[in-house]
């Protein structure tokens, strides 16, 4: 009975995972990818599109973003977007394309990056203690209205550690990668 309330604890536990690493994708790092601008929110003919929708998006090399639209008229939209974010890009529009360099990055810029997905993998791990404790009571108030026993409870209890020591791990590994991307050269 409470192998229910575990497998739904493991689906938001990937839930979490997956936004973790979402969120990490859009952080620069020391090379040009496409993650960095593809969810950029376009307004276009007055309806918000991510640019992943619009434009055709390539790294010819380490320090160049191309951003290739579809219908050349949304170029100037796509500009604005890209300037309006937080990434602090200068785009080039020369009619066809936009083409976006990234500067090297400093030192400085690199520690304030760990320190960002530092807090963004800190908050995964409060989402999943907070889904844990969700499931915790659901299988408390199995236990209080009699479906299953004391020892399924404290078997439950031994799961769920399992599992979120699992998830812990995984988002660490993604945290680590994420920063030894940050700072390499």
């Amino acid at each position: 009975m409470y192998q229910t309330e575990i497998k739904i604890m493991k689906q938001k536990f990937e839930q979490v995972l997956q936004k973790l690493e979402e969120d990490f994708k859009s952080i620069r790092t020391g090379r040009a990818t496409g993650g960095i601008v593809e969810n950029i929110i376009v307004s276009y003919y007055s309806q918000s599109t991510p640019l992943k929708q619009m434009a055709n998006i390539q790294t010819p090399d380490a320090s160049q973003i191309v951003i290739q639209p579809w219908d050349k008229n949304s170029l100037g939209d796509i500009e604005l977007a890209i300037r309006n974010s937080d990434l602090n890009l200068s785009p080039v529009n020369d009619g066809q394309l936009i083409r976006l360099s990234l500067p090297p990055m400093t030192e400085e810029r690199r520690g304030e990056l760990t320190r960002n997905i530092s807090k963004k993998a800190e908050e995964a791990r409060i989402a999943l203690r907070n889904v844990r404790g969700e499931a915790w009571e659901e299988i408390q108030k199995l236990q209080k209205n009699s479906k299953i026993t004391e020892d399924d409870k404290y078997s439950a209890e031994d799961e769920i550690n399992k599992v979120i020591d699992e998830f812990n791990k995984k988002i660490e590994e993604v945290f680590l990668d994420k920063e030894k991307e940050i700072k390499s050269i």
